[in-house]
């Protein structure tokens, strides 16, 4: 990589009103634009200044991605994670992808607000492809040509209610709760140089200051470019659309074996089935709390490439 510095930007509230920033050091310089799409073909350049720097703990940081936007997920796209959720990484020789709904976006710094009925909240910590080029048809996406494709990165925290999600195999309904997909705090614009340095980059979350996930990006089964290909397979995207590219290893849920929930579903009613894991589950010390403090981080160890801090406290809701 060049000796060209990252640009990462952020959409922010300063004295009632909503702009757009580049961040330097500790301040955030206001830029001219409305919406993340103003930015995504300036291949990782910095967009022009429009004010002068205001000091970042004088804002409040807002979710990068606005609604309607499609939030299209990859699930078990780590081999350790597909481990800890009770399948085996050898078997997957396929792209799992899901959706979340786009109301559920929200801050990376703020609250994650559980709903009263969900006891099993989990956290999942992923990079997000923001894509720049509008896709209609089947495309070959590569190395070469991501950056065609792709122009910017975040990171994002994929909420999930598990005592939605599995039981009731709601994967959809237990990940879409509002407040469910926190984006940000910063987006990186990227060129080919940068996109480059993605399988570079590194995850990693806490809890309350406890280490629950930590991986190299290279870890991923599926990388963007082939995933990418896939998608456009399938359905047509839209420059701002976004794709979370699924979690490592050390989230709270530890799902039993194949062979168990075989025989589980064959002798139990589903009614029986959620009060077991439900009852399962709830032993596990590591779902998250009302009043839990989660970070979360995404960069490289040079720090050439880094995403900033998400930072979020668990809520209860009402």
């Amino acid at each position: 990589m060049s000796s060209r510095r990252m640009t990462r930007i952020c959409r922010f509230n300063f004295q009632g009103k909503t702009q757009w920033g580049t961040v330097s050091g500790d301040s955030i310089i206001p830029i001219a634009g409305n919406h993340i799409t103003d930015f995504l073909s300036l291949n990782g350049k910095p967009p022009e200044p429009v004010g002068n720097p205001v000091a970042l703990d004088r804002i409040e940081i807002l979710s990068p991605i606005e609604g309607p936007r499609n939030i299209v997920c990859q699930g078990k796209n780590y081999a350790e994670h597909i481990l800890e959720t009770g399948m085996n990484p050898k078997d997957k020789d396929y792209n799992l992808f899901f959706t979340k709904a786009p109301s559920s976006l929200t801050s990376a710094v703020g609250e994650i607000v559980r709903p009263p009925f969900v006891r099993l909240l989990d956290y999942e910590a992923e990079m997000v492809l923001i894509l720049k080029k509008e896709i209609v048809g089947r495309v070959q996406i590569t190395k070469e040509n991501l950056h065609e494709y792709v122009g910017a990165i975040s990171l994002a925290n994929d909420v999930s209610a598990r005592d939605i999600q599995i039981p009731q195999g709601q994967w959809f309904k237990g990940k879409s709760y509002r407040t469910f997909c926190p984006v940000g705090p910063y987006v990186l614009l990227t060129g080919k140089e940068e996109l480059v340095r993605i399988s570079d980059l590194e995850i990693s979350l806490t809890v309350n200051g406890e280490l629950r996930q930590k991986s190299g990006l290279n870890k991923m089964i599926f990388p963007a470019e082939e995933t990418l290909t896939e998608l456009s397979g399938l359905m047509n995207l839209s420059p701002g659309d976004i794709i979370l590219t699924g979690t490592p290893s050390g989230v709270a849920l530890k799902a039993p074996g194949g062979f168990v929930k075989r025989i589980v579903s064959f002798l139990f009613s589903e009614k029986k089935i959620m009060e077991i894991f439900v009852k399962k589950q709830l032993a596990s010390p590591k779902y998250l709390k009302d009043g839990d403090l989660i970070e979360a981080e995404l960069k490289t160890p040079d720090g050439l490439l880094d995403l900033g801090k998400m930072r979020l406290r668990v809520k209860a809701g009402e």
